[in-house]
């Protein structure tokens, strides 16, 4: 079975390694793996449940911003007025993201590989 937000996940991590190999980055995966009962007890254990980490995390400052952080989707998280689709999910992503920004941090959801790549690319000009 395809993941498609996988697959833009991967597309992304490849293009930072070619494009920026110094830059270190995490990219978050759990949520494309089948964790056994025990495993998800942990992780729960562990984890801040109100805090939604987004999937790719960018760790390094530039001129304005501490890191980025992108939440990757494979369609857009808005309606066509610009507010966020009504869903649990989403808004507690929203939130952690609003969280990040008033911290210092560049945060977005984003879904289209292009615009991805041009944040990055403006991200990377800005160090």
């Amino acid at each position: 079975m395809k993941h498609p937000e996988f697959v833009l996940q991967k597309s992304v991590c490849s293009f930072l390694n070619k494009n920026y190999p110094e830059v270190l980055f995490l990219s978050d995966t759990i949520g494309n793996i089948k964790l056994t009962q025990f495993q998800a007890s942990r992780n729960k254990e562990i984890q801040d449940e109100d805090f939604k980490c987004p999937d790719l995390l960018i760790l390094e400052p530039n001129k304005f911003y501490k890191g980025l952080f992108i939440e990757l989707k494979i369609k857009t998280p808005f309606k066509k007025n610009g507010e966020l689709l009504k869903n649990d999910h989403l808004e507690a992503q929203q939130k952690s993201i609003n969280k990040l920004i008033s911290k210092g941090y560049c945060a977005f959801f984003k879904w289209e590989f292009e615009d991805i790549k041009e944040l990055i690319r403006w991200y990377m000009d800005n160090r």
